[in-house]
C-alpha cells in the first residue's frame, strides 16, 4: 500500500449527520460527536464500542470534519477489521482504510522497502518453527515441538518489547520471565540469536520484523516520514489495551505532533501480557495530552443483569499491585446490564473430568432442543489440552463442534491441499473450456481424496478437527454455488482466494470450543466456562499478584461472552478415583451481589457455619446439656432422643441414589451412593430441615464442593417435605 492519498475525493453526502446520532445512548453519541483532539473509551465489555467508534467516524465525515480517505481505523485481528469495514460502508463512508497493525505496517514496509534499503523485500515466513528448529539444533537445545513453540513465544514477547538477543537474557529477568521449555535465559538468548542469523542469510523477515522495521524506516527517513502523515490525518485504534511498546512507537511516527487520534480499549479485558502487551498505554493516555475527551462506556446491551454481577464480582474482587488497583479503579465504571433478566448463572462441582463433560453436554442438549443453535453455544477451557473430554463427549452425541484458535484457517494443512486440488481443476476447466455440470460433486470427490467424508469421524482431536476443516470449505463452496447458480469451480476458487486474502473463514454449524485467549472478541448465547480449578485458572506458573490478576481477567473475559446462558464447572479429580483437587479460587467471589438473582455465595455460607459451629451452645431440646462437636450441628446432646423424618429422610435416600447412578452412567464402575452423601448426613437433614444454604453449610458432610453441586437440590426437597 503505497501511503499516497489515493485520487478518490472527500465523500460528498455519506449521511444526515443528525440521523448518524439517532439511536446511540448519551455516552455513544458523545464518543461520536468527539471530532476533535485526542479522545479516550473506556469501553467495558458489550457495551457497543465498534458501534460508537463506527458512528464517530461516519459522523466526522458526515460534517465534513474527516476525509475518509485520510481516515486509518487500526485493530487486532482480520475479523475485528472486517466487522468494522462492513459497519462503515453500511453508514455510507466506504473510503476508510481499516487494517490491522501487521497489515497497515506490511503495506506501509513494502511501498518503503525499495526507497530506503533497495531491492525487493524479502519474503515474510508465516511460521518460525523451521528456522527456529535449526537454530536450536546448532546451539545444541532439544528440538521437540513443544520447545520450538515455547521459544518462538519467546522471541515473539522479546521483539515487541524491543529486546535483541544481546539484551533479551537481562530482560527476561527484569520482565519475571519464566525461562522457556526449562532453559536458561541464557540459552533462549543464544538460540534467539541463532534465529536472527539464519533468517538473515535466508533472506527471510517474521512478522514481528514487519513492524520493527516499518519503524525503524520511517523514524530514520524523514521524506519517507513525511509522505505517510499526508497520506493519514485522522486515527482510530480500537482494543488499545493490547498495543505493545512497538505498536505504540508505530502509532507515535504515524501521528507526529498531531493528536487526531481516538483509543479505545478496556483494562479489565488485558490478558495479552505474556505477548507483550502493555495496558499502561491505554492508562497513561490521558496524561499525554493537554485537554484529551475522556468517556466511559458501561452500558451493557450483551449480557443479562445476572451474568453482568457475576463478571463485576469476579473483576471487582482482585487484590492486584496498588499501583495496577488504583490505575484500574480510577479509569473503569461497573458494567450494568441493558436487557431483561436471565437464567441464574450456575456453578457446579462433578466427581472427575468426564463426569463434567457428560453433564455439559447433556445441557447442551437440552438447549438445542429448546432451539438453541449450536454455533450459539460454546466451551471455553485455559488451556486446550482440557477439550480432549469434552471432544469425546459431544461425538458420542452426535453434536457437530469446531476448534477455535490455533492456525489460521486458510494455513491449515488439509485446508492448503483441499484449496490446491480445487485451483487444479479450476485451471483443467478452463484449459478445457468446459465446466462441470455439478460442482457440488466435483467438490466432495476432490476434498475426499484428502480426507473429507459425509459423516464425521469418531476419532477426536487433529483427525476430527482436520475434518471439521475440510467441512467448512465444503460448505464454504456450496455457499458460493448457492449465490451463484450459474458459476462453476473457477467462481468457486475466485472467492476462496477472496476470502484468504481477508482471512474471511467460514463458520461451522456447531458448538465452538476455544481457550478464553481465542474466545476474546467473540460472544454466545450460551457459554459453558469449565475445568475450573486451580492450577488451571489461575495457572499453576501465576505466582505474582500482576500475573494472578491477568488469570482472573481472562475469566472475567469468559463470564462476558455470553448473552444469555452461563455455566461454571469444575470436577473435583481429572480421572474417576484420581486425586482431589480445589476449585479456582476465583469462584468464591462469585455471588456477592445480594438480590441480583446470581449463584449463592457458598464460601461464605460455610465460613458463616464454622464460625457458629466454633461456639459452645446448649440442647435445642433439653436446654440443659452441653452439645458436644459430633452433634454441635445437629444442635442437641447425646442424651436426647433423636426426631428424624421418617418420610423426608426416604425421599432423601431415593435422591442419592438417583444421582448416583446418573453419575454411574457410561462408566465402567458403579459410583456408590455414599459417595454423594453418607446416612449420617441424610439423617442429620431430615432432623433439622435447614431452610437455606447457610443452614445447610451446618450439615456435616455438606463442604463447599457439594454444597454447590446439591444445594439448590436438597433445598428443594426439603420444600416440598414441609
Amino acid at each position: 500500500m503505497s501511503p499516497q492519498q489515493p485520487t478518490s475525493a472527500r465523500a460528498e453526502s455519506v449521511a444526515d449527520p443528525a440521523e448518524l446520532l439517532e439511536g446511540l445512548d448519551p455516552e455513544q453519541r458523545a464518543v461520536a460527536e468527539a471530532i476533535s483532539g485526542p479522545v479516550v473509551v473506556m469501553a467495558g465489555a458489550g457495551t457497543g464500542k465498534t458501534r460508537a467508534i463506527t458512528h464517530r467516524i461516519a459522523y466526522a465525515t458526515a460534517t465534513q470534519r474527516h476525509d475518509p480517505a485520510r481516515t486509518l481505523a487500526v485493530t487486532f485481528t482480520n475479523r475485528a477489521a472486517g466487522e468494522m469495514a462492513t459497519r462503515l460502508a453500511g453508514l455510507g463512508v466506504p473510503g476508510v482504510r481499516v487494517r490491522t497493525f501487521h497489515s497497515a505496517a506490511l503495506r506501509q514496509l513494502r511501498w518503503a522497502w525499495p526507497k530506503a534499503i533497495g531491492g525487493q523485500m524479502h519474503e515474510v515466513i508465516g511460521s518460525k518453527s523451521g528456522l527456529i528448529s535449526t537454530a536450536a539444533a546448532n546451539r545444541r537445545v532439544p528440538t521437540d515441538p513443544a520447545t520450538i513453540r515455547d521459544l518462538a513465544t519467546e522471541i515473539e514477547w522479546a521483539k515487541v518489547v524491543g529486546l535483541g538477543p544481546d539484551q533479551y537474557p537481562q530482560g527476561a529477568l527484569m520482565y519475571g520471565r519464566r525461562s522457556p521449555a526449562g532453559l536458561s535465559v541464557e540459552q533462549a538468548g543464544d538460540v534467539y540469536a541463532a534465529y536472527e542469523l539464519a533468517k538473515r542469510q535466508a533472506q527471510r523477515i517474521d512478522f514481528e520484523d514487519v513492524l520493527l522495521l516499518t519503524v525503524a524506516i520511517l523514524e530514520e527517513n524523514e521524506q519517507l516520514r513525511r509522505e505517510v502523515r499526508k497520506s493519514f490525518a485522522h486515527f482510530t485504534v480500537d482494543e488499545f489495551q493490547d498495543v505493545s511498546t512497538i505498536q505504540q512507537r508505530l502509532l507515535d511516527v504515524w501521528l507526529g505532533d498531531r493528536d487526531d487520534v481516538c483509543v479505545v480499549g478496556d483494562v479489565s479485558q488485558t490478558i495479552y501480557s505474556f505477548a507483550g502487551a502493555d495496558p499502561s498505554h491505554l492508562l497513561q493516555f490521558a496524561k499525554r495530552y493537554d485537554d484529551p475527551t475522556v468517556v466511559a462506556l458501561n452500558r451493557c446491551y450483551r449480557c443479562t443483569p445476572q451474568i453482568v454481577a457475576v463478571a463485576e464480582n469476579v473483576i471487582g474482587s482482585g487484590v492486584a499491585s496498588a499501583q495496577l488497583l488504583a490505575t484500574t479503579k480510577a479509569h473503569r465504571s461497573a458494567l450494568r446490564s441493558q436487557t431483561a433478566d436471565g437464567p441464574t448463572p450456575s456453578i457446579r462441582q462433578l466427581p472427575d473430568e468426564p463426569a463434567e463433560a457428560a453433564a455439559v453436554v447433556a445441557d447442551i442438549e437440552k438447549l438445542i432442543a429448546k432451539g438453541v443453535s449450536a454455533r450459539e453455544i460454546a466451551i471455553l477451557v485455559r488451556i486446550n489440552a482440557v477439550t480432549e473430554q469434552f471432544e469425546s463427549a459431544l461425538a458420542d452425541a452426535g453434536i457437530p463442534y469446531s476448534i477455535r484458535g490455533g492456525r489460521r484457517f486458510f494455513e491449515r494443512p488439509e485446508v492448503r491441499r483441499g484449496v490446491s486440488l480445487l485451483r487444479g481443476a479450476a485451471r483443467a476447466s478452463v484449459a478445457a473450456d468446459q465446466q462441470p455440470e455439478d460442482p457440488r460433486s466435483l467438490i466432495r470427490a476432490l476434498l475426499g481424496s484428502v480426507g473429507w467424508t459425509a459423516s464425521p469421524p469418531s476419532d477426536t482431536g487433529a483427525v476430527r478437527e482436520a475434518w471439521e476443516s475440510l467441512s467448512a470449505l465444503v460448505s464454504l463452496c456450496d455457499e458460493v454455488v448457492a449465490s451463484n447458480p450459474g458459476g462453476g469451480i473457477k467462481e468457486i476458487v475466485s472467492e476462496i482466494a477472496r476470502r484468504e486474502e481477508a482471512q474471511d473463514a467460514p463458520s461451522v454449524d456447531g458448538i465452538t470450543l476455544a481457550s478464553l485467549h481465542a474466545a476474546k472478541g467473540m460472544e454466545w448465547d450460551a457459554v459453558f466456562l469449565v475445568g475450573l480449578v486451580d492450577g488451571v485458572l489461575p495457572m499453576s506458573h501465576a505466582t505474582t499478584p500482576a500475573q494472578i490478576e491477568e488469570e482472573r481477567r481472562l475469566l472475567y473475559v469468559g463470564v462476558t461472552r455470553a448473552r444469555h446462558y452461563l455455566n461454571l464447572s469444575w470436577a473435583l479429580a481429572r480421572l474417576p478415583g484420581g486425586r482431589s483437587r480445589k476449585p479456582s479460587r476465583f469462584l468464591a467471589t462469585i455471588g456477592r451481589s445480594g438480590d441480583s438473582g446470581t449463584t449463592e455465595d457458598v464460601s461464605r455460607a460455610v465460613k458463616d457455619s464454622a464460625r457458629r459451629k466454633r461456639k459452645p451452645a446448649a440442647c435445642r431440646i433439653c436446654g440443659k446439656g452441653l452439645v458436644t462437636a459430633p452433634e454441635r450441628s445437629i444442635g442437641r446432646c447425646r442424651r436426647c432422643p433423636s426426631d428424624v423424618n421418617e418420610e423426608l429422610l426416604a425421599e432423601l435416600m431415593r435422591w442419592r441414589l438417583q444421582q448416583a447412578q446418573q453419575q454411574s452412567k457410561g462408566r465402567e464402575h458403579q459410583v456408590p451412593a455414599y459417595v454423594v452423601a453418607t446416612d449420617a448426613t441424610l439423617q442429620t437433614i431430615a432432623e433439622l430441615q435447614p431452610q437455606s444454604l447457610v443452614e445447610l453449610a451446618d450439615i456435616p458432610g455438606l463442604g463447599p464442593v457439594k454444597l454447590a453441586a446439591y444445594g439448590e437440590d436438597l433445598l428443594a426437597i426439603l420444600a416440598r417435605s414441609r
